[in-house]
């Protein structure tokens, strides 16, 4: 009994602070929604279908981060601070020099790449407004994701939710002065919603360096890491990392292929699916946060070499992933009636947003148990290279291309297409659960 109450407590401490903050990030992005869908729907599309890039590039730093969390939360285990620091020069050298080349790429072609996710020229002005503005802050998010992700790894995770918490408030109000000219400012629309973006990330920023530098956590980013980096594990990090990466990377730009065949559908259907993707996001914030802890508690344990508590664990952590999932569905059929009443949609929209959203119901259940597994249980021994290979079956060869032909080449109803789209999580249910009874992912991947 003694040994179940500290197991639910350290998840608790891990996950209250990461729900929390996904439950910001998911106030930012409903921030943009709701005040950006008072202004229009080509304005609210244009935000979302401009937020595609961002997307790519938090999908490669998640990567990025997920892979050394592998190596990292097994060095904790086993104490081993230095290589930690040397894991974390590594991670800021790679993900901010993507950031860099995010931002330079989403400057010099802005309308190349929205024409990739649309071909609404009111769409793609509006998003091109917006990514102008916020590509400037793809670099300092690089750096601030980054850094955040890795302390998480070795259970400090209270800092995220603080710092998340004041870019909130400082992106609130920003963009309502901006957007709609409050306070004698000029009414700026989509670009007020980038400007808030922009100065929330820096605020970010500069509570992160306050924080490392006041309170110098046990570990930290060290230049001499960054510009020197650790040749052996350099090769372990691209070893376990790589697969990651490349998972994630194909899981984001699968999204943005979905986004991509939405975006041809009509302004109805972007502007229903941009409020049911933060309505999803929503109802997974303490799943991802279950999924980031099976991570955490796991790959600890396996580094302290106790291996048949990592095993319960994932036993444990396998039923609150179902659990979150169910409580996930639920959130969204009670606040359904809210939302179709708060978005003033009309006619075919608002068709669209109330059958989308019962659809989503179902969909969540199986990301939140699919996530605990393949991001938290398998990652957490290093067996990484099953979920690129699902991810890449599961979606490029099932939903994306079978939605593609739903819209594209047998004209199939909005809803069926939709559903279609939503496939790929119920297809990596059994093997994902074939794969975690093998137990492969029971192993020490430390030097």
């Amino acid at each position: 009994m003694a040994m179940k109450d500290h197991f639910y407590k350290r998840v608790l401490i891990l996950v209250l602070p990461m729900a929390l903050q996904n439950l910001i990030n998911v106030g930012v992005s409903a921030t943009d929604v709701i005040m950006l869908g008072r202004v229009g729907e080509k304005v609210l599309s244009g935000c979302s279908m401009g937020g595609q890039i961002f997307w790519i590039l938090s999908l490669f730093l998640f990567g990025s981060t997920s892979g050394a969390s592998v190596l990292i939360a097994q060095y904790w285990g086993k104490k081993n601070l230095e290589a930690i620091e040397k894991i974390m020069g590594i991670v800021v050298l790679l993900t901010t020099s993507m950031g860099l080349l995010f931002m330079v790429t989403a400057l010099l072609i802005p309308e190349k790449l929205m024409q990739l996710f649309t071909n609404d020229g009111e769409i793609i002005e509006q998003a091109v407004l917006y990514i102008r503005i916020v590509a400037f802050t793809y670099p300092l998010s690089a750096f601030t994701m980054g850094y955040l992700n890795m302390l998480k790894s070795i259970e400090r995770v209270t800092i995220s939710t603080v710092i998340y918490g004041s870019s909130l408030f400082i992106n609130i109000l920003v963009n309502a002065v901006l957007i709609f000219g409050l306070l004698g400012f000029p009414a700026m629309g989509i670009q007020g919603a980038a400007i808030g973006t922009l100065i929330a990330r820096l605020v970010e920023l500069f509570i992160l360096l306050f924080y490392v530098n006041r309170f110098k956590p046990e570990v930290k980013v060290k230049w001499e890491y960054v510009i020197h980096t650790d040749t052996v594990l350099w090769k372990d990090f691209l070893y376990f990392a790589s697969p990651v990466i490349l998972n994630e990377v194909l899981w984001g730009v699968g999204y943005s292929a979905n986004t991509a065949i939405v975006g041809r559908l009509g302004s109805g259907v972007v502007a229903a699916n941009s409020v049911v993707q933060v309505t999803r996001q929503l109802s997974m914030v303490v799943g991802f946060g279950i999924a980031a802890a099976t991570a955490i508690m796991i790959g600890k344990a396996i580094g302290e070499g106790r291996k048949d508590i990592a095993e319960e664990y994932g036993r444990k952590f396998t039923m609150l992933g179902l659990l979150c999932g169910i409580g996930g569905a639920a959130v969204i059929l009670l606040l359904r009636p809210a939302i179709l009443w708060g978005m003033g949609f009309e006619g075919e929209t608002a068709r669209y947003l109330h059958l989308f959203l019962g659809m989503m119901t179902a969909y969540v259940i199986g990301q939140s148990v699919n996530s605990t597994w393949v991001v938290g249980i398998f990652r957490s021994g290093g067996d990484t290279r099953f979920g690129m290979i699902l991810d890449m079956t599961t979606m490029w060869f099932g939903s994306i291309l079978f939605s593609a032909l739903a819209a594209f080449v047998f004209h199939f109803p909005v809803p069926v297409i939709y559903a279609i789209l939503l496939s790929d999580e119920f297809i990596k249910v059994p093997f994902c659960l074939w794969r975690y009874r093998k137990k492969v992912w029971l192993r020490d991947v430390t030097r």
